[in-house]
């Protein structure tokens, strides 16, 4: 019997005949888009992920089309709130711990199989970055795991620029990359819009093992080099994190797993994201001393070559926007597999605000390392807390989920003071919650004061820029009675998979509108 053709089959069949239609070669199509001859080759055989923004793109410059959908930048949710969530529903694998693993599998020139790897919009741009350098990658299991095998030679020349703009993790492509390459270009990085959130701390922290980069001319791209007696030179190296950021510990162990010799890192993150980098390291070969703690010991090898397969923790800030809609909707909700060692502090909180909540015994993840529990979140009555709410790197309050107090805020009595000190203008898109009612004053770009509870009332949005503040808008809606429209919802795209139908399981009115 024949074997029925892919999705993506089909749609390379269709570009490559609408370009031959053109008298196009591959090269002249992808000058249209900003992509490579590679890539697009690619693509026309099937063999690579298309993302919907592409397809439109792809579309516009062979003036046909080529689905009959819209890109995801341009989707929206329309919401009607006001209604009680119920069921359970169980957290998926972690965003940012999947793209530091991608990011880290540039390292083994063997076989990696991550298990249950979040389909979202930030993991496509990595994968859509690696596919265009020579890595393969590969859904298995119905879609659920990635296959990753990393050439000996990577075409960076053939990078999609693209792609990888619309990521801040393109930046932990330093790490792995100043052993493979003695130069290199990797354009400046993307993400959410924040403010500036500067490179120094990785590229003052890779120094040690030979990395210049060249960041302040006008090309948008950091001008890599290499040099080769710092990096060649096998003594113990010791490098002090002037910033316990997250990317940054990843990007210095990526460097150490591949130096022969021992590194350590002083003022490291111990967040959950950085744990599983260690993780999948250590199955690697790579020795870790100090896991979950400010000092890691790292002793790479000279060369990676491993058949490797790897689970995926479970994802703390999606545990905690549920925690948040069903908090928000006076809801009573069962949270499974939620990351209790990376929740403790949010959960405390909590608590001092009479949020009434079960928890489980713990259990362990299937890495065997993340414990994990189940919550049942119940109905309560929220009063404001005694003193502010700001983050701490952990095992504080976790930086990503501090905005989802904001909107729980809004349903507490009492005036409570938000300081979000991380960021340059994040607090600044919580005063988006005033146009569902919420009694917002903004202090300053860091510090703003939440009064409620809130008489909620719909309103027809655009999603702010910035993935956990989009999300806190959506679950705001969620509480307003009447109809709301959140439009151009990428940013939630960016992080959450299905975001809008795992709500509905709950029992939230919310559908996906494309095109409108």
């Amino acid at each position: 019997m024949k074997k029925a053709k892919t999705y993506q089959q089909v749609i390379g069949e269709t570009i490559e005949q609408m370009r031959q239609e053109k008298s196009w070669t591959q090269e002249d199509l992808a000058k249209a888009v900003g992509s490579s001859q590679s890539a697009i080759h690619r693509i026309e055989k099937g063999g690579q992920n298309v993302s919907l923004e592409m397809i439109k793109k792809l579309s516009e410059a062979l003036g046909n089309q080529i689905l009959s959908i819209n890109d995801s930048a341009s989707q929206s949710f329309r919401i009607r709130g006001g209604k009680e969530l119920s069921g359970e529903i169980t957290v998926n694998t972690s965003k940012n711990a999947a793209v530091g693993l991608l990011c880290a599998a540039l390292l083994n020139t063997g076989r990696t199989v991550l298990h249950r790897v979040a389909r979202i919009e930030e993991v496509f741009r990595i994968i859509e970055v690696l596919e265009s350098i020579g890595v393969k990658c590969h859904w298995q299991n119905r879609h659920r795991d990635l296959e990753i095998i990393s050439p000996r030679e990577l075409k960076l020349d053939e990078m999609d620029i693209e792609a990888a703009r619309k990521t801040r993790s393109i930046i932990m492509f330093l790490g792995p990359l100043l052993h493979r390459q003695k130069e290199f270009q990797l354009p400046y990085a993307g993400g959410c819009s924040l403010g500036v959130r500067t490179v120094e701390p990785h590229l003052k922290a890779l120094e040690s093992f030979g990395l210049e980069v060249d960041a302040t001319s006008d090309s948008g791209f950091y001008d890599v080099k290499v040099d080769q007696k710092t990096l060649k030179n096998h003594e113990d190296k010791y490098i002090v994190l002037t910033e316990r950021g997250d990317t940054v510990t990843e990007n210095v162990l990526m460097a150490a797993a591949l130096f022969p010799g021992k590194t350590t890192i002083v003022g490291a993150s111990p967040n959950y994201m950085v744990q599983d980098v260690c993780f999948y390291l250590e199955k690697l070969g790579v020795k870790i001393a100090g896991v979950g703690t400010t000092t890691l010991t790292i002793w790479g090898r000279p060369r990676i070559n491993t058949d490797v397969e790897y689970n995926l923790s479970e994802d703390p800030i999606e545990a905690m926007s549920f925690i948040a809609a069903a908090l928000v909707t006076n809801s009573e909700i069962k949270i499974s597999r939620a990351p209790i060692e990376f929740l403790e502090v949010e959960l405390e909180v909590l608590k001092n605000m009479n949020m009434k909540f079960e928890k489980s015994a713990e259990y362990f993840s299937a890495n065997g390392k993340t414990r994990l529990v189940d919550l049942v979140i119940k109905k309560s009555k929220l009063v404001a807390p005694v003193d502010k709410i700001h983050p701490m790197p952990f095992p504080g309050l976790n930086i990503d989920n501090l905005p989802f107090f904001s909107v729980i805020a809004a349903v507490a009595e009492g005036r409570t003071l938000i300081h979000d000190w991380v960021f340059e203008n994040r607090a600044v898109y919580i005063t988006e919650l005033a146009n569902l009612n919420v009694k917002v004053d903004l202090l300053d770009a860091h510090r703003v004061y939440i009064n409620g509870p809130t008489n909620w009332r719909s309103a027809e949005l655009v999603a702010p820029q910035a993935l956990r503040p989009a999300v806190v808008v959506l679950i705001g809606m969620l509480a307003a009675p009447g109809t709301s429209i959140l439009r151009n919802v990428y940013p939630i795209n960016r992080g959450y998979q299905d975001f809008a139908a795992r709500l509905r399981h709950l029992g939230a009115d919310i559908v996906p509108l494309t095109g409108i």
